[in-house]
């Protein structure tokens, strides 16, 4: 009997989601339930589905394989991606998260468990950003591979999650738990972790706190963060290190966007990195892009200092010279990149290549050509067709 997936097409970027919470305990026993979880391969099918719109309401079911390239393409023309946005519920001190499924990816908090689970990727920011940086990738990842799903998420002292004011030491091993224990409570197998920056070291934190061995494949992206001690680039130019340091002697409260982005350039740092800090200001009616007359952070800027600090001194190294059996662990370096990536760092990855690869796990450097540090929107491009092998695909072009 054919299963059915519902599929609502909409045309807006972000659907309001409102969902039952789970009844599952998180803390240590949420992380040991996502190394549990992590032992089941995706094994998807698509038995059907029904679809409606406004124009239209019709049923495709599918009778044989060779329908099945056909449905696929209807619905990925016409459904190419959804957005959900689960309130933020400080009760339970889960991290705040988007989730950016394809047109044939089916799940749900709720969801049947006999339903196969979409494979999963998780985007994780950089300091000082949110999850919204990682948005029109992941819609455009999603229009490419229709079967995954994309969830971003707030780390700890960011964007929504800030809210939750959850207990120090805010590190690089906290926000990395704090990832852990969402996973193990949305009952989710990730099989891709993409980090940019601080998230870097974070999904190689996720990584090394898991269970070993790692009874299941996971591939890592750390993009533009090296394992080790962080090194500062050549000029300083929009060093986070340096632009934390100056936002901590601005006042708490601002009277426009404006005045941060002068306040900043005057202060030496570049115009897009000015611009791109108004979008963690709200203003006091409590709408971030609102008309108010005065602004606040929407981050823990305290936090923030306490996890960068960490980002700077975590050694990550055991792992990377250790990879555990069925994961890989790729770099991605930037051209013009912020970090200096010192050249016993680089053959220290390329050492760890090999080693792995006799080893049954992986490591693998790339650099990516005229991109910055923010490599995703640099280079967004560039770094699409690197990580398209990935998730399985290789025509990219129409992307």
């Amino acid at each position: 009997m054919a299963k059915t997936m519902m599929l609502m097409h909409s045309r807006t970027s972000h659907a309001a989601w409102h969902a039952a919470h789970l009844s599952a305990r998180v803390g240590d026993a949420g992380v040991a339930s996502f190394a549990a979880q992590l032992r089941s391969r995706f094994e998807y099918e698509f038995l059907g589905c029904s679809w409606s719109s406004e124009s239209a309401n019709f049923s495709l079911q599918r009778r044989g394989s060779k329908n099945l390239a056909s449905i696929q393409a209807t619905l990925t023309e016409e459904r190419p991606f959804v957005t959900r946005v689960p309130p933020v519920e400080k009760s339970n001190k889960a991290l705040a998260y988007e989730l950016v499924q394809g047109a044939l990816a089916r799940w749900s908090e709720v969801r049947d468990r006999a339903t196969p689970e979409p494979p999963t990727a998780v985007l994780l920011h950089g300091i000082l950003g949110g999850r919204r940086n990682w948005v029109s990738f992941a819609k455009r990842l999603a229009q490419a591979f229709p079967t995954w799903q994309f969830l971003l998420v707030d780390l700890r002292c960011h964007g929504e999650s800030a809210s939750l004011r959850k207990r120090g030491p805010h590190s690089v091993v906290s926000a990395a738990r704090d990832v852990l224990q969402l996973m193990g409570q949305l009952r989710l197998t990730p099989r891709v972790l993409i980090g940019h920056s601080f998230g870097g070291k974070v999904a190689m934190s996720m990584v090394d706190q898991a269970a070993k061995p790692l009874a299941r494949p996971v591939r890592v992206w750390v993009l533009d963060a090296t394992p080790g001690k962080v090194r500062s680039g050549g000029d300083g130019e929009d060093h986070p290190g340096e632009l934390i340091a100056t936002l901590r002697q601005m006042p708490s409260s601002l009277p426009s966007r404006r005045a941060l982005i002068d306040a900043l350039t005057h202060k030496g740092f570049s115009a897009g990195v000015a611009q791109w800090m108004t979008t963690n200001l709200k203003s006091t009616t409590g709408e971030v892009y609102g008309d108010g007359s005065v602004y606040k952070w929407v981050f823990d800027l305290e936090g923030i200092a306490d996890m960068y600090k960490s980002y700077e001194d975590t050694n990550l190294w055991s792992l990377v010279d250790n990879v555990p059996e069925g994961v890989h662990i790729d770099f991605l370096r930037a051209e013009r990149s912020l970090h200096r990536w010192a050249h016993e760092d680089v053959q220290r990855i390329h050492l760890a290549e090999q080693i792995a690869s006799s080893e049954g796990a992986g490591v693998q450097m790339h650099v990516l050509e005229d991109a910055g540090h923010w490599v995703h929107t640099d280079n967004p491009d560039g770094l699409f067709r690197l990580l398209t092998p990935t998730f399985g695909g290789t025509n990219f072009e129409r992307f």
